[in-house]
């Protein structure tokens, strides 16, 4: 595995290859949930594709008090599941080198991004956006892969590369839950041995909403209202959002129809530690 740290050499490397590349996208502290994007990554590729995995802690989608500084970097760690799984290449640029001091330019989305996180946290899908154009322009893979619990994120991604023309397949890869069901993120690290105990009844909550829906029931209303009682009684949790949208274009639904594609998301804090989780409704 070749790690590959200044951006122009990263892209005259791009370039100069004409085999398939497939980009696996990250911010770091790799776990499992990664380690199943890149095998999904080997496993579309053509045998004579390259994967990489980026690894970069994207300063401009904190907002002024979230966790930048102490958000868990483990390099070390993350070089060797990259080399267990047969990545080709790492790319780990220096926050120097992806923004120039007088950057100007940010990327924004209107519609999909108003919403959910959005909402919650002001500039964050701007900052997703920008940094995630610059890794496409950078790396110039034919293939993204992105995981399904930043749904919205993945949602986003699709529609600007739909609309800038970017010549990139995306694919989302299904949520890697622990065996308790919590999904996996970098960010259960902050979890407390007694807020982790509980954390897993956030996913419980979403598979009591999708089993009541495929007993046929549709009254958005009803659902939500399971939604926020499952997750009102976990200890300690704070809801931030419950919402059923159409998963295409994150709008909110009234009502569940044929055709409208049904998402619950939710995000709730435990303790000082923001957790999201999704779940379809299409049962019929």
């Amino acid at each position: 595995m070749k790690i590959v740290a200044p951006s122009q050499a990263m892209q005259q490397w791009s370039r100069q290859v004409a085999q398939q590349h497939v980009l696996v996208p990250t911010m770091g502290a790799l776990h499992e949930g990664h380690a199943a994007l890149i095998r999904r990554a080997r496993e579309i590729a053509d045998p004579s594709a390259t994967v990489v995995v980026s690894i970069f802690v994207n300063p401009i989608q904190f907002g002024v008090n979230e966790d930048l500084s102490c958000y868990p970097r483990t390099l070390a760690a993350d070089v060797a599941l990259c080399e267990k799984e047969n990545v080709d290449f790492l790319f780990y640029p220096t926050v120097e080198e992806m923004y120039a001091a007088d950057a100007s330019v940010r990327i924004s989305e209107t519609q999909l991004s108003q919403r959910l996180c959005g909402a919650s946290r002001p500039g964050h899908f701007s900052g997703m956006a920008t940094v995630v154009a610059k890794l496409f322009n950078i790396v110039a893979p034919n293939i993204a892969i992105f995981g399904e619990k930043d749904w919205q994120q993945l949602a986003i991604i699709r529609r600007f590369v739909h609309d800038l023309n970017f010549p990139i397949e995306i694919i989302g890869h299904p949520t890697v839950r622990e065996k308790d069901g919590l999904a996996m993120s970098s960010r259960n690290a902050y979890l407390t041995p007694e807020k982790r105990a509980v954390a897993p009844k956030i996913y419980q909550a979403l598979q009591a909403v999708a089993a009541a829906r495929a007993t046929g029931e549709k009254n958005i209303a009803i659902l939500l209202m399971a939604a926020r009682m499952a997750l009102e009684d976990i200890p300690g949790a704070m809801i931030d959002y419950i919402e059923i949208m159409n998963e295409e274009t994150l709008a909110p639904l009234s009502e569940i129809s044929e055709n409208s594609k049904p998402r619950l998301f939710v995000a709730v804090k435990l303790g000082e530690t923001r957790l999201i989780d999704n779940i379809a409704l299409h049962a019929s």
